[in-house]
C-alpha cells in the first residue's frame, strides 16, 4: 500500500535519476522506524545515516553531506532550531515537529517543508516532492532568519553552540572572556581558546544580556566580569585591560556604555 502511494505521483526525469541522500534525526525510536519505513517506498532515497540527537545529526551532516535531512524540532541536548543553525545552509531540511503550532507559522512564512506528527504517507509524499523541487532549483531557506523567528523566546542565551566540522563545542556564556567581529565571522573568547562563527556582532549581542555583556568598541563585545581596569594609552585612547592582561579598544561610545553598566 505504501508502494502504491509513491508510485501514484509522477516525477521528473531529473530526480527519477537522481539519488537523494537522506538523513534522519529524532531522539524517538518509535518516530525513526516509522519515518524509516515510509522513506523505503520512496524509489529514489537513500538512508544514509539515523541519528538520535542534534549531536549526531551535526556530525552527520558534516561527514556525510546529505542532500536533505528530516529534523525534529523537540530534542534533548540540541534542539531542531540549534542543530539547524550549526549546519546552515549544508542541506535542505523538512522539519518534523508533534506541536508548536508557533514554529508552524514561522515555517510558513519561510516557505519551510514541515511535518506534524502523526502523519500520513500522502504527506511525506508531498513533502519529498516539495524538497526534490527546492534541491533542484538550490533554493534553500533564509537559515538565520528561520531560526530567529521560529525558536521560543526564553530569556537570554546561556550558552553558545559553534561547529567545528563534525565536532560541536559548547560554550558556558559565563566563561565567555568578549567576542570579537573577524570579517564575517564572530570569535568567541573562551578559557583562552578563540572559536570561530558565522554570525554577526549584533545578533550576538542581542542574545546575551546587556547586564552583563557590554559592547565596548564596533568589534568587541565585553564580559564585564572580566575586567581589570580601564586605562589611556599613549594617545589617550580608553582601554580595557582584562584580568589576564589582554588589552581590547573601547570606543568613545563604548566608554560611555561601560561607564553607565558600572555605575548602576
Amino acid at each position: 500500500m505504501l508502494n502504491s502511494s509513491f508510485r501514484g505521483r509522477p516525477m521528473t526525469v531529473d530526480f527519477m535519476t537522481r539519488r537523494l541522500r537522506v538523513v534522519i534525526v529524532d531522539d524517538e525510536v518509535l518516530a525513526r522506524s516509522l519515518l524509516r519505513e515510509y522513506l523505503a517506498a520512496a524509489p529514489d532515497i537513500d538512508i544514509v545515516a539515523e541519528c538520535s540527537n542534534g549531536f549526531e545529526a551535526v556530525k552527520s551532516v558534516a561527514e556525510l553531506q546529505p542532500d536533505l535531512m528530516f529534523l525534529d524540532v523537540q530534542m534533548p541536548k540540541l534542539d531542531g532550531f540549534e542543530v539547524l543553525e550549526l549546519v546552515g545552509r549544508d542541506v535542505a531540511v523538512v522539519f518534523v515537529t508533534a506541536y508548536d503550532q508557533y514554529a508552524l507559522r514561522a515555517f510558513d512564512v519561510h516557505a519551510v517543508d514541515y511535518l506534524v506528527k502523526p502523519f500520513s504517507v500522502e504527506r511525506l509524499t508531498a513533502a519529498l516532492e516539495r524538497a526534490r523541487i527546492r534541491l533542484r532549483l538550490g533554493d534553500k531557506p533564509p537559515t538565520r532568519e528561520l531560526v530567529d523567528a521560529a525558536r521560543p523566546r526564553q530569556g537570554f542565551a546561556g550558552r553558545i553552540l559553534v561547529r567545528d566540522g563534525p565536532r560541536v563545542h559548547v560554550l558556558p556564556v559565563e566563561k565567555l572572556d568578549y567576542v570579537q567581529a573577524q570579517d564575517d565571522y564572530v570569535a568567541f573568547r573562551c578559557e583562552g581558546k578563540d572559536y570561530l562563527k558565522d554570525q554577526p556582532l549584533g545578533q550576538v549581542e542581542a542574545s546575551l544580556d546587556p547586564i552583563k555583556f557590554v559592547r565596548i568598541h564596533r568589534s568587541f563585545l565585553l564580559n564585564v566580569e572580566r575586567l581589570s581596569r580601564v586605562e589611556l594609552d599613549e594617545r589617550e585612547n580608553h582601554v580595557a585591560i582584562l584580568a589576564d592582561g589582554r588589552r581590547l579598544p573601547i570606543s568613545r561610545a563604548g566608554y560611555r556604555r561601560l561607564s553607565s553598566l558600572l555605575s548602576t
